[in-house]
């Protein structure tokens, strides 16, 4: 497997553009939520874009694999925090609609780039 350049991969690229929305989304939580879903929100966000960037300079498919699993399980993690902060009400539902229309991209590329890492094997 060849080493690639994560910035040019559209998941990162993605995944990076969700990074900053939950960053920005997490400013309009109230102050006693600073060590608790903005910080778990503001790591998953995080977690994503640098596991896609860690797994490009692997060199075995399995690796690779691995990181992709990794990102894609802190998707699905950032979701479920970010729909627990919708239900205590600190984001409106427009704010809803957009994360999900930037967190399904990158949980679909993620998981088709990880489906065909493992028919590579």
């Amino acid at each position: 497997m060849k080493i690639h350049n994560f910035k040019e991969l559209l998941v990162w690229q993605k995944a990076m553009d969700l990074a900053v929305f939950a960053y920005k989304l997490t400013g309009f939580f109230p102050k006693e939520e600073k060590y608790g879903l903005i910080s778990q929100i503001q790591r998953c966000a995080v977690s994503i874009p640098s596991n896609i960037a860690e797994e490009s300079g692997r060199v075995s498919t399995k690796e690779f694999q691995h990181f992709i699993s990794v990102a894609l399980g802190s998707s699905f993690e950032l979701e479920t925090q970010v729909i627990l902060a919708f239900r205590f009400d600190y984001i409106s539902d427009d704010q809803m609609s957009e994360f999900d229309l930037l967190v399904r991209p990158v949980q679909k590329m993620s998981f088709g780039l990880y489906d065909s890492l493992e028919k590579k094997q």
